[in-house]
């Protein structure tokens, strides 16, 4: 386990770690459209873990682990940077979900059930269910991500519409945002709610969410992506 010099051997360290990347990259995946293959995310942030392990000096002051998560998750990024991973129908989809979820709601006076979405759409249930399966990799706001395709289009603009020069980061600490964000979450039909508690704050993917509420792990995603387009459609003004 242990070098002459007495540090712990690259490799030792390498299978020490593997869980941690494969950790990071399911919790990525589930933000990100079905064209994603978990092996290449969890490829990518390997090489993150090897950068990590070359490049960290003990008593730096900070844990390994905390620092290797940074690289690693850097890596599974720029991965997805080089690559066009967010097809555009996959945004529009999402776009036509979010309309019709706001008409809905602001039809109904209330959250709008799976069926009564579809109906605004003129979908069957199972064929709207699917979309969201499609579309997901919805996000409210993602941040790590600031750079541009080819056409000049950066992730944050695909992902919201509005004034260009807007700083996402400022909007992030705006404080009318955080409060309309915490009534609009409060607002999520309960099992919604719950998901985004358990995804969010306690980090768990979402085969374990899925066996928290006793659904499959597609069902999981696709009320991930309702969720996120809820809130969304709730915070266009923003």
């Amino acid at each position: 386990m242990y070098t002459a010099q007495g540090t712990i051997k690259k490799d030792h360290q390498i299978d020490q770690y593997i869980p941690l990347v494969r950790r990071l990259a399911h919790h990525l995946i589930a933000k990100l459209p079905a064209s994603v293959q978990i092996d290449d995310l969890i490829q990518a942030g390997l090489i993150g873990l090897m950068d990590a392990i070359s490049r960290f000096e003990e008593g730096q002051g900070a844990q390994f682990e905390t620092y290797a998560s940074q690289r690693i998750r850097g890596s599974m990024l720029d991965e997805l940077r080089s690559a066009d991973w967010m097809p555009r129908s996959v945004r529009q989809a999402q776009r036509k979900i979010e309309t019709a979820v706001v008409k809905a709601e602001q039809s109904l006076g209330r959250a709008p059930t799976e069926a009564e979405v579809a109906k605004q759409m003129g979908l069957p249930l199972e064929e709207y269910q699917e979309m969201l399966f499609e579309s997901r990799g919805a996000q409210l706001v993602f941040y790590d991500d600031y750079a541009e395709d080819g056409d000049g289009e950066g992730y944050l603009d695909r992902q919201m519409d509005g004034d260009e020069t807007a700083d996402p980061m400022a909007m992030l600490g705006d404080q009318r945002f955080q409060g309309a964000l915490v009534e609009a979450i409060a607002n999520l039909p309960e099992r919604e709610k719950m998901l985004m508690g358990l995804y969010y704050e306690q980090e768990l993917n979402f085969r374990e969410i899925a066996a928290v509420l006793g659904v499959t792990e597609s069902r999981v995603c696709q009320l991930h992506t309702q969720a996120v387009t809820r809130l969304r459609g709730k915070l266009r003004d923003f």
